[in-house]
Formats: C-alpha cells, structure tokens, sequence
C-alpha cells in the first residue's frame, strides 16, 4: 500500500476518510482499495469518541468496501465478536447501577432538528461539547451515565442532591460556554426521584418513564423537578437553590398527574412559559385528565423531539 504523503493527506476530502472526530482530525483513509482494505485491518484499534461515532465509521467504511468490490468477512466476524464482548461487559456494568430510592437526570439538548439544519456536519462536533459538559457535571456530583442517544443523557444518582447540583453546574457550564456556529445552545433537565428495576439491559419501571416526561415539559435552559425530589431531600438547609411550584400536571402515559417544580438559583434564567406537557392548565389533585389531541400526536413521537 501506498503511504500517504502528509500534502496528499491534506488535499483528500473529509469523505475520504472513515472517521472525523469532533475536533476535526482525520483517520482510517479510504481513498482506494489498498487504503480501505487497511482501514478494516485496523478499525478495531482505532478509539472512538462515542459508540454513535463508532457507528458511523463503522457504515462509511462498509459503503467504501461495497463501492471497490471487497468482501470484509473477517472485519464482520471481528465485529460480531467485538460487539459479543461489548454488551457482556455492559451487562456487568448496568448491575454496580444504583438500586433502591434512586434520582433520575435527563439532559435532552433544545430545538435539536433546528441546530442539526443550520450546522450541518458541524452539528457534530456540538454535540460532542454538549455531551462532555454533561458527563463532566454528571461525575463531579457522584452520578452515574445510564445511557447517551443523539441529543440526550440519561444518568443516575443515589441521591438527589447531587443530581441537583449536577443540574445547576450543566445549566451554568452551557451559559458560559462558546458553540461552534452558534451563540447559544440550550438544553433541558429533568429530575425525578423514585424507585426503578434494575435489569440486565438497564432500568425500566414508571420512574424511568416519569423522570422521562418531566425532562420533555421542560424548556431550554430550565431546570423542572418532581415534588418527589423536594421530599427526598432529608434537610433542605444550606441548599442554594429554591423551588417553584409549577402545578399539578397529568403528564401522558402516567397514571397519576406529577406535581412539577421549578429549580431557581439567582445565577439563572427564572422565568419560562408553561410546562411543555400538551395540554391546557394542570390537574387536580387524584384526577385523571385525558390529553387533547395534540397531545396525543406528540406522545407518539420520540422523547427526544425537541
């Protein structure tokens, strides 16, 4: 094979390589068959952002070993395995998760598909900042990352204290921060207290569900709590933050409408329009409203909508 001369390297394309990282750097050239065909012989050695970055490579590569006629069987085999030995270590990482009273923070980034639209591929590289202030914030508290899919961050932690505190340091670290092609990025959070299962595959229960609708009637930038959270917290002394009451609201799919709180510290915006929850006013105590029709239509999409 060739060795590609750092000027021949510079003038390929990004697409001639299977992998760009957030910062721009170029790796796994695939620009011919030898190239390709050594790509395949050293994905596996290769560290990658993030699975989803992983994933990627893993379809740019496939598309370049189809368009030069390569057959990558034992890339696929290698692959099978690799991902065999993945999902048993995960396994054994999903059951040192919390069990028992545990909090739930969600992070979903807002208007997603709008950022995804004016950045483009950039939009990766965003993505990427946003995640790291999240896990930076989420680990500095003691909290633990469950899981990360396209625009948001599911994580876990003993108790709710931190999971605020990991809260208010996200919300701040996005004010401050700079974005590629973009003044402001901002991302919602929700934090529900209660008591999942824990499964092999991760957790599962109607606190999973509740911590997932209560991030969704959040708006960017804002911090929206359960009251669940309020009365975990044993003392409320020396806690920065304050809470608002936001109503009783009949969130879709629950079968008991959540009582909804604002997080407020001074540092932070205070005042957004209602819970994003896809009905008028808030519910009763005990009742059980039917959401409208709009409702209903957004239920049936993604979470992640933003």
């Amino acid at each position: 094979m060739t060795q590609l001369s750092q000027k021949s390297r510079d003038s390929l394309p990004d697409s001639a390589f299977a992998y760009v990282d957030s910062r721009g750097r170029r790796r796994l050239p695939i620009n011919d068959e030898a190239h390709v065909r050594n790509a395949l012989a050293r994905f596996n050695q290769t560290t990658f952002e993030d699975e989803a970055a992983r994933d990627r490579s893993r379809t740019r590569l496939l598309k370049a070993a189809k368009k030069y006629g390569i057959v990558p069987v034992g890339f696929m085999t290698g692959q099978l395995r690799s991902m065999s030995s993945e999902i048993g270590a995960r396994t054994s990482e999903v059951r040192t998760l919390p069990t028992g009273s545990v909090t739930f923070l969600l992070a979903d980034i807002a208007d997603s598909t709008g950022l995804v639209a004016s950045l483009g591929d950039s939009y990766g590289a965003l993505l990427a900042g946003v995640r790291r202030v999240l896990r930076d914030a989420i680990r500095a508290s003691n909290g633990r990352e469950v899981d990360a899919r396209a625009d948001e961050m599911f994580a876990v932690f003993e108790r709710p204290r931190p999971a605020i505190d990991a809260a208010l340091a996200i919300q701040r670290k996005m004010r401050s921060s700079t974005w590629p092609g973009r003044p402001v990025v901002l991302v919602r959070v929700g934090l529900h207290t209660g008591q999942p299962i824990l499964t092999d595959t991760g957790y599962v229960g109607l606190a999973v569900s509740t911590a997932a609708r209560i991030c969704f009637a959040a708006h960017g930038g804002q911090i929206v709590v359960s009251s669940a959270v309020k009365e975990a917290i044993a003392n409320l002394e020396g806690l920065e933050a304050g809470f608002r009451d936001l109503g009783l609201h009949q969130l879709h799919g629950l079968p008991e409408p959540v009582a909804l709180l604002q997080l407020e510290v001074a540092d932070l915006p205070m005042e957004f329009p209602p819970p994003r929850i896809g009905i008028s006013g808030s519910a009763k105590p005990g009742a059980r409203r039917r959401p409208g029709r709009a409702a209903n239509e957004a239920a049936g999409r993604s979470r992640r909508q933003p």
